[in-house]
């Protein structure tokens, strides 16, 4: 009975930070709902009229949101492949002791709490700016040209700057992994003759493999909503050469002032995401069964 009034005690205390949680998710996601049925002008205030699904059709077959979509997973992916190799292979440096060992990691992991927007002015002001960046003038130093990488490869500098503020939280996670790897394995691997290579592809790889799947997945979740560092560098530009689905809303609902297609470029955004979510679930939970 003690048992039964401890449980009906905690879910009392509990309750109410859950249906704060609730109402704060679900209001708005109503709320995108429901606008994403009307014809919502924000130039026509008070002119609303059911829309059916004709955002939803506007905004799927606009040829933006193909560029958009093929933007988005280019981002994502290019971001992974440079923060996981990136991390591991900073993992096993900082897993090497040496003098300054601490001051190190603090310095490495010190990006990854610099807010997006003041990293990515940072980089497109002091690195990127093809007159006075610092690029441009190591560009000019050796007697070439400098290049503009905001206007010539625009997604490949947004992926630049996103990887370097996520590169940080990959190298904690894998280091974290990697300084539970059993010592005594790796030496024993090496009194029987086996390279540093064969190590390392036999014993630390499939050691950090749950953790590269964690990094995966909360990478994966956060990338998919990236914006502030394409606002800052390149306004989605030139064209949509570097708009993703989630500046694409943005573009659709606050400078075209079409609410109603941009609520249904927001709802098809949330399908997208939760689809992604829901297979790296699955292979989270294959790995961690394994």
């Amino acid at each position: 009975m003690a048992t039964a009034q401890s449980r009906t005690a905690a879910r009392l205390m509990v309750s109410p930070a859950v249906i704060l949680l609730f109402l704060w998710m679900i209001v708005p996601l109503g709320m995108t709902i429901y606008f994403s049925f009307l014809r919502y002008n924000l130039l026509n205030p008070g002119m609303e009229t059911f829309a059916g699904f004709d955002n939803y059709y506007y905004f799927l077959t606009n040829a933006a949101f193909w560029d958009a979509l093929g933007n988005t997973l280019t981002l994502v992916l290019g971001v992974l492949a440079i923060t996981v190799i990136g991390g591991v292979l900073l993992a096993l440096l900082l897993d090497q002791p040496f003098r300054g060992q601490g001051i190190v990691r603090v310095m490495v992991i010190a990006p990854f709490f610099v807010m997006p927007t003041v990293s990515a002015l940072v980089w497109k002001n002091m690195f990127m700016n093809p007159v006075n960046g610092m690029f441009a003038h190591i560009a000019k130093f050796f007697g070439l040209q400098p290049f503009d990488f905001l206007a010539h490869a625009p997604l490949a500098s947004i992926i630049l700057i996103v990887a370097w503020q996520w590169l940080p939280f990959a190298t904690l996670i894998l280091l974290t992994a990697l300084q539970s790897l059993d010592r005594e394995q790796q030496e024993a691997a090496e009194m029987d003759g086996a390279g540093a290579l064969s190590r390392f592809w036999y014993l630390t790889v499939p050691h950090l493999t749950r953790s590269i799947t964690v990094v995966v997945l909360i990478q994966t979740i956060f990338l998919l909503s990236v914006f502030a560092e394409i606002l800052v560098t390149t306004n989605g530009g030139p064209g949509t050469a570097s708009t993703n689905i989630p500046y694409l809303v943005y573009a659709q609902s606050l400078l075209a002032f079409d609410v109603g297609g941009g609520s249904a470029g927001g709802i098809v955004a949330v399908i997208l995401a939760n689809i992604v979510a829901f297979f790296l679930m699955r292979m989270i939970g294959k790995n961690l069964e394994a």
